[in-house]
């Protein structure tokens, strides 16, 4: 399929601060489409992006959006940050203009076979561990999508023999379902709450998530955590092949699971092996979940076992997620920005269980509870650094509820709160940023949260090296 943009009206409807908003509209230039770039923030705030664009044949409105741009359009490209119910998609769709999303450009006009990957937490992990896994026999797979990648820029240089590793947030998959869209392999890791500013209803919000497999056909593949609560019944009846994984064997033809320490699975009923599970340099038993869907996933592809066995040794740490920025004066740093939801920040405090722990926490709300988050902070941080949010005053009072004696904040600053995290830190100890919480009011995003924490540690690691001289 192809896109057929040439000579077409087609307004980008949010570039937003990450790469898919700027590379949406190059895309669009290079396919000879005249384009328009609308905004609500100001030059200011776009300026990276704006940067990106300079030079080419784009017209702007920013700071605001104008009724006569959408009445130009005949196509608008809606950023995953604009929400389905906004009165300018409305507005759009009553003159008659074709909705579209980065995600659906890619889809209709990708020519290799899709793996697409989403889920509440894991889901960049899942991606980046398919992708390793897919390149030990073509090392030219792609990874693109929810990560700071444009997925259309990659599109000129994909062969239509090698599977391409997409990450999808739920954003982008309502898109996919307007349009009827689903990969080939499509990978599930989990449902949790999450995302409760935009979606009315929890069940709403699962709904959308299993909307990745909803358009699939009947010898596309399946993989989902056939041991989440909600994921077995959302996707009874879709059309692809099932491929369960789980912490145990479930008995289905094609599963995945980890037994005596070791990585298994069936295929067509055939046993397959790939190895220690404590081969994947990655910590806590949420990665080994995520390594799972990523063996799944690679296999349906096509990758051999033996490959995969290989490949699982050579995964790399994932930026801004649990990654350790290293040891300063004994203590570990680890920033894990991209845990926005309780869940993921509660998966990230098992994975240093034993070990002294002080957790920088809190930001923007989301609508979703933080008891439980907070409940976990209580049990396993010996100190909690709150960051200044929306949400942050709540989760103070359930750690005080709870009996936290150790809670400091909440700081407007990242570098005051890492500061605050070094003079409580333990040799032996970690310091991790895993917030629970949304990052917006201090921060652009969470990947500007991830980059000022770094920027954080690492002027703690020059002081440090200046008092020792």
């Amino acid at each position: 399929m192809t896109n057929d943009l040439r000579g077409k009206n087609a307004v980008v409807l949010g570039l937003g601060v990450n790469q898919g908003g700027a590379g949406v509209a190059r895309y669009l230039v290079e396919q000879g489409a005249n384009v328009r770039v609308t905004d609500m923030q100001d030059e200011h705030r776009l300026a990276e992006p704006l940067a990106m664009l300079a030079g080419l044949p784009i017209e702007y409105t920013l700071g605001r959006h104008d009724p006569a741009d959408i009445g130009w359009a005949e196509i608008v490209v809606r950023n995953p940050a604009v929400p389905r119910e906004s009165g300018w998609l409305q507005m759009a769709r009553e003159q008659g203009a074709r909705i579209e999303m980065e995600m659906t450009l890619f889809f209709r006009a990708c020519p290799a076979p899709i793996i697409g990957v989403t889920g509440t937490k894991g889901k960049t992990t899942t991606a980046t561990i398919t992708a390793t896994l897919l390149r030990q026999i073509w090392p030219e797979a792609r990874l693109a999508g929810n990560m700071g990648r444009s997925a259309v820029l990659e599109l000129a240089s994909l062969d239509a023999a090698v599977p391409v590793v997409i990450e999808l947030s739920s954003f982008q998959i309502e898109g996919l379902s307007e349009q009827r869209m689903s990969p080939h392999v499509a990978v599930l890791t989990n449902i949790a709450e999450d995302h409760l500013d935009r979606y009315p209803s929890q069940d709403d919000y699962a709904r959308t998530k299993a909307c990745l497999a909803a358009y699939q056909e009947p010898d596309d593949w399946l993989v989902f955590n056939c041991e989440d609560g909600r994921l077995p019944g959302l996707l009874a009846g879709m059309p692809g092949r099932a491929v369960r994984f789980g912490r145990d064997d479930n008995g289905s033809s094609h599963s995945f699971w980890i037994a005596s320490g070791r990585f298994h699975g069936r295929w067509d009923g055939e046993a397959m092996d790939f190895g220690p599970a404590e081969r994947l340099p990655l910590p806590g038993e949420h990665a080994r979940l995520n390594a799972l869907a990523a063996i799944a996933a690679a296999t349906a592809a096509g990758v051999p076992e033996e490959a995969i066995r290989a490949g699982l040794a050579n995964v790399a740490q994932v930026p801004d997620r649990l990654e350790s920025l290293g040891i300063i004066e004994g203590v570990e740093y680890v920033n894990d920005t991209t845990a926005t939801a309780p869940v993921a920040a509660i998966a990230a405090l098992s994975a240093y269980a034993g070990r002294p722990l002080v957790v920088l926490a809190g930001g923007s709300e989301k609508h979703i509870s933080l008891e439980d988050f907070a409940a976990e902070l209580a049990e396993r941080a010996d100190a909690v650094v709150l960051i200044e949010g929306s949400a942050t005053a709540g989760l103070r009072g359930l750690l005080d509820d709870a009996g936290h004696g150790a809670v400091h904040g909440p700081y407007g600053s990242m570098a005051d709160a890492v500061g605050q995290a070094e003079a409580l830190a333990e040799p032996g100890g970690v310091v991790l940023l895993s917030p629970g919480c949304a990052s917006f009011g201090m921060f652009r995003n969470e990947f500007d949260r991830g980059r000022q924490f770094r920027d954080a540690v690492e002027a703690l690691r020059r002081e440090q090296v200046g008092d020792s001289l």
